[in-house]
């Protein structure tokens, strides 16, 4: 008998980590109960400082350049239906459907209450030291849908 070897790595597969946001989500549900919103707010702030440490650096240097570009990247992956527009200082993002929030319900979970603090709050930690800021001007806790605009901080 034969013996057949498969060798398999995570980048042959497309998308891996849609079960993330189920995880981050019940995260975000344990945090609030035990520990309140602020916790849920610090938590995702330390994150995106540590996770997203690269993309602050490349916003130093490229400014909203580099949010547009990881967007566009993520976007495509998760198979978002989206729309930008740029103009060097200023970056509209608006997402129809949260590919997170209607994989979460998908699967049939409730969504946090707190969920659009991973936009909120993680957008905002990103901008932190750095020229730009940025406003989470819609949400829709429904469907996840969300308009952001990052834009120069006034001096």
């Amino acid at each position: 008998m034969s013996k057949q070897t498969i060798t398999k790595r995570a980048s042959d597969n497309p998308y891996f980590h849609k079960d993330f946001h189920i995880a981050l989500n019940y995260g975000i549900e344990y945090l609030h109960e035990k520990f309140g919103e602020q916790a849920v707010r610090q938590y995702l702030a330390q994150f995106a400082r540590t996770y997203y440490a690269p993309l602050k650096t490349a916003m130093q240097h490229e400014g909203l350049l580099a949010i547009k570009e990881h967007y566009e990247s993520i976007y495509e992956i998760e198979g978002a239906d989206f729309d930008m527009s740029f103009s060097g200082d200023e970056l509209s993002i608006g997402v129809k459907a949260s590919p997170a929030v209607m994989h979460i319900k998908r699967k049939g979970h409730a969504v946090s209450g707190l969920f659009n603090e991973t936009v909120a709050t993680v957008n905002k930690t990103i901008c932190e030291d750095t020229p730009y800021e940025v406003k989470l001007t819609e949400y829709d806790d429904d469907n996840g849908a969300y308009h952001l605009l990052f834009f120069r901080r006034k001096q």
